[in-house]
């Protein structure tokens, strides 16, 4: 095993981190180490390993925003509801690092459905988006493991 391989692997690692733990470009990250593998490699096999490892992230980026897509359209939840728990996430980040993202998110998601369907209603679609958001980090997640294992293939192959 070679330094390229270990740092590559650590690179790999953190980009699937990075997918659940807000701040890190996961996918991101999980491609440029590849990459960079490939760069090293320099052989057809190193390019292959690169070209189907990026079909599967470019597939997985598609995807992670089509299917929740469509189900909160489906559930009547608007675009605006995601964009004020993002901002109001970020505040949330700063005033309580880490898991203010998380608790900012929820908290700017449900006050946007509360104002817009009353409080009957608010916290029913406040699920509806929150598990449209696990589902897409669930999609890239699988799309980031599958590009990983098609790495993990190639160090062995070539």
């Amino acid at each position: 095993m070679t330094l390229t391989n270990v740092l590559v692997g650590l690179a790999i690692a953190t980009g699937l981190v990075g997918i659940v733990v807000p701040g890190l470009p996961g996918a991101l990250l999980v491609a440029g180490a590849i990459l960079v593998w490939s760069l090293e490699v320099g052989s057809t096999a190193g390019w292959l390993v690169f070209g189907v490892a990026a079909a599967f992230l470019a597939l997985g980026t598609v995807v992670k925003y089509a299917v929740p897509g469509r189900r909160m359209k489906r559930d009547g939840i608007p675009t605006s509801t995601l964009v004020l728990g993002a901002l109001l996430g970020v505040v949330g980040f700063f005033v309580i690092p880490v898991l203010g993202l998380v608790i900012g998110f929820v908290l700017g998601v449900y006050l946007s459905e509360l104002r817009r369907l009353g409080p009957e209603r608010a916290w029913p679609a406040t699920r509806a988006a929150l598990t449209a958001v696990g589902l897409s980090l669930l999609i890239e997640l699988i799309a980031c493991l599958a590009a990983a294992a098609t790495w993990a293939v190639g160090v062995l192959v070539v």
